[in-house]
């Protein structure tokens, strides 16, 4: 482990060290794509959900294994398929005859951090059992409402559209995931370290534990404190108005998008040790923000990045 990672057992660790070394330890896990690693922690430091889209193999469940470890929290997995209810997410009431009453039993979403793992495999109805959790962090069961431990972070992987047995995401489930990153192949160098190294699998089990679910709440509650100029949330209109011009996108954000894009580029900025907003943070999460929430005027299911970028790229920058 590198020698600047700082162990959550020494107490003269800041939170920002702790921040640091477990950026650090999922970076050791999941090889060339730091990008990707400081996106996800910015979408937990935001309060959000992320979405992984890939094909199959390129690290998606490890990146998400790696930062339940490093977050100490209580951890479930599901394995989305076709034939999963949404009891075996939310859980049931079950007849007890000698107390002759029904006693619930949580199901794998009264966790910390959930990972939906292929999520698109399971029918609509099941993804959206997910629905209530990731926006008030509450499940209502049987008329009776049952709060989720905080926090609560959801990790979903999804494999494209195009391959055999998925189903699409309906809009609103996509909404609640505040960013939707890939991963990609890895590049040279880090394939080669993949192919000569000991197994993910035997890394992922010396994963070290360096923050916990209190340590996530204070950074969370930090990022909020990052200032936003006028200027920057003017930007930000900007950016909304300018998708809902019928010339890129069938619609365009809504109102809460530009709320999820401004608690995202807060978190950006804080993952960078910064107490302030520039607008390159706003333009390093917006696509990450906007794609999945976008459809082409073209007819495709999502926006492309190409369009994102040329659109970003046409915005002039307060």
């Amino acid at each position: 482990m590198n020698d600047n990672v700082i162990s959550a057992s020494n107490p003269a660790a800041t939170l920002r060290e702790k921040l640091v070394a477990a950026e650090q330890e999922v970076n050791r896990v999941l090889l060339g794509k730091k990008d990707q690693v400081r996106l996800a922690f910015s979408c937990l430091l935001a309060r959000g959900h992320l979405m992984i889209e890939d094909i199959p193999g390129v690290g998606k469940t490890t990146l998400a294994h790696a930062l339940a470890a490093v977050m100490g929290s209580n951890y479930q997995r599901v394995q989305f398929t076709s034939d999963l209810l949404p009891a075996d997410i939310l859980g049931v009431s079950i007849y007890k005859r000698e107390k002759d009453l029904f006693e619930f039993h949580p199901g794998p979403i009264f966790c910390q951090v959930l990972l939906a793992d292929e999520i698109n495999r399971a029918t609509p109805k099941t993804q959206s059992a997910l629905l209530e959790g990731m926006a008030e962090g509450q499940v209502t069961i049987e008329s009776q409402t049952h709060a989720l431990p905080q926090p609560f972070f959801v990790i979903a992987t999804q494999n494209p559209l195009d391959l055999v047995g998925t189903f699409p995401l309906p809009d609103s489930q996509l909404d609640r995931f505040l960013l939707s990153i890939r991963l990609g192949y890895p590049l040279p160098d880090a394939e080669r370290e993949l192919l000569t190294s000991v197994s993910r699998a035997g890394i992922l089990r010396q994963v070290k534990t360096i923050l916990t679910p209190a340590d996530i709440i204070e950074l969370q509650a930090d990022c909020e404190a990052v200032h936003v100029s006028a200027d920057l949330l003017d930007y930000i209109q900007a950016l909304l108005a300018e998708t809902r011009n019928d010339q890129w996108f069938e619609s365009g954000l809504s109102p809460r998008a530009g709320l999820a894009l401004l608690h995202a580029s807060r978190a950006f900025a804080f993952m960078q040790n910064r107490g302030f907003v520039l607008p390159e943070d706003i333009k390093a999460i917006f696509p990450w923000l906007a794609r999945h929430r976008l459809n082409a005027t073209s007819g495709f299911n999502t926006a492309s990045e190409e369009q994102i970028a040329e659109m970003l790229e046409q915005l002039a920058i307060p």
